[in-house]
């Protein structure tokens, strides 16, 4: 199985668009762009489902599957199937619970998911440039560092006064990534206009690829 950056983030922008159009047709007095992480990724789990992809939330990393409690060990965001197939569940492989059709953890997309926003609804977000370039840092590592997933990435999706901002944050913080020696390629980005209602006029969707090893 062949997995692009580039589909995830078509999906998404068409999905984040029709959202856009939707709280302006119902005079949202504030847009999507007000939500927090967690309040988004039921949006962009619908997004991702209505293009077609099998959506599997909060997923407990290979490198966990050791620890015998399932609440224990680090989760992945979102990890997607191809034509909406099952997420095989390595407790089960080889017994009669076993769905043939299962997509094997190794060869399903691992998708970790960031959002920061430049203003919020109580103004200019201070930690801005820090939430940016720490926490989603660590979501790469998360990726990296297990030794079983082959396909893995990083969404950001990023609100911002301008288009012109989007970009350079973006390259700082990619640039940033290199420095340190993530193994994170070469970004699948899209953008869209959205009303300003609370100082963010720019959506930009970014998926970065992340290399197993």
């Amino acid at each position: 199985m062949k997995w692009f950056p580039a589909d995830i983030a078509d999906a998404v922008e068409a999905g984040l668009a029709e959202q856009a159009r939707l709280d302006d047709q119902e005079h949202a007095v504030y847009g999507f762009d007000a939500l927090d992480e967690l309040g988004l990724h039921p949006i962009l789990q619908e997004t991702l489902r209505h293009a077609g992809f099998g959506v599997w939330a909060e997923q407990r990393y290979p490198g966990h599957w050791h620890k015998t409690r399932r609440s224990e060990g680090l989760r992945c965001d979102v990890v997607l199937t191809p034509d909406g197939l099952p997420l095989r569940d390595e407790a089960v492989r080889g017994t009669l619970f076993d769905d043939g059709s299962a997509v094997d953890p190794q060869s399903a997309y691992w998708l970790e998911i960031k959002a920061v926003a430049q203003h919020q609804t109580d103004g200019p977000f201070k930690r801005y440039s820090a939430e940016l370039l720490s926490p989603v840092a660590k979501d790469v590592q998360k990726i990296w560092s297990d030794g079983v997933i082959q396909h893995g990435g990083l969404l950001i999706v990023l609100f911002t006064q301008d288009q012109a901002t989007a970009e350079h944050d973006l390259a700082a913080w990619h640039e940033r990534c290199m420095r340190r020696g993530f193994p994170v390629g070469p970004p699948a980005v899209r953008g869209l206009p959205i009303t300003d209602r609370i100082g963010n006029a720019w959506c930009t969707v970014a998926v970065f690829g992340v290399r197993g090893v």
